[in-house]
């Protein structure tokens, strides 16, 4: 039988320092909740808002996988690799720690806030080279459709990811219906409602709603409504 754990959107952890404005779905910095460690091997869930011209200065990181989706405005990046590039809304980023680096992030823009989310996953392998992708997704690809984002296959259409995840982006309609098979057993299935309503496995979850499920290997996805989903299949141990 599958095991499920909600995690509606106002029981987040929210820390406002007037810069950044970030909502945690799991712990996080001075957010600890010992029942919110994580959904296997997905670590952080963070919903940031950035004010124009803000941004977190250089610092390191290491032996883990760290995807960024804008969700409105623009993100500058800049690592010790030497990439310097900007992320747009319909565009994802992944980096991969690996043994060691260093980065900012920005605020792409002086005038608009960025809304983005910072997403950790624990890798596959660790200690590998430091390594940064960036890819454009057409988002006319995602309507009614599972658009998959971020993948362990090194020559697929989505970003590699030094882990056995899958992410996909959904915009649903009204009578959306679809099953999603996990692709790997022992994998267990993360749903974040970006905005709208949709029916996951039975259970109704609303914007910046999550919901995790284990011990299953396909899950039920309905919408009575427009909706846009985020899906992230993870290793559970």
């Amino acid at each position: 039988m599958s095991k499920k754990i909600i995690h509606r959107a106002n029981t987040r952890g929210h820390a406002n320092h007037g810069w950044l404005d970030s909502h945690h779905t799991f712990s996080f910095a001075s957010y600890y909740d010992p029942e919110r460690l994580g959904f296997g091997l997905l670590r952080v869930l963070n919903d940031d808002v950035v004010a124009p011209g803000m941004g977190f200065g250089t610092h390191p990181h290491d032996n883990m996988e760290i995807i960024s989706i804008p969700l409105k405005g623009s993100l500058a990046h800049r690592d010790s690799t030497g990439t310097q590039e900007v992320i747009q809304t319909n565009e994802v980023q992944i980096m991969s720690a690996g043994s060691g680096l260093t980065h900012s992030e920005f605020n792409g823009s002086k005038t608009e806030p960025v809304n983005f989310l910072q997403i950790w996953v624990f890798p596959k392998e660790r200690d590998i080279q430091p390594r940064y992708g960036q890819k454009s997704f057409k988002p006319e690809d995602r309507v009614n459709k599972l658009q998959t984002v971020v993948s362990p296959e090194k020559d697929g259409e989505a970003l590699w990811i030094n882990q056995d995840a899958w992410f996909t982006l959904g915009t649903l309609r009204n009578g959306f219906s679809e099953q999603y098979a996990l692709h790997q057993p022992g994998n267990g299935l993360y749903a974040f409602v970006l905005d709208g309503e949709v029916e996951i496995d039975g259970e109704k979850l609303g914007r910046r709603d999550g919901m995790g499920i284990s011990r299953t290997d396909k899950v039920q996805i309905n919408s009575s409504g427009d909706a846009e989903l985020l899906l992230m299949e993870i290793p559970m141990k």
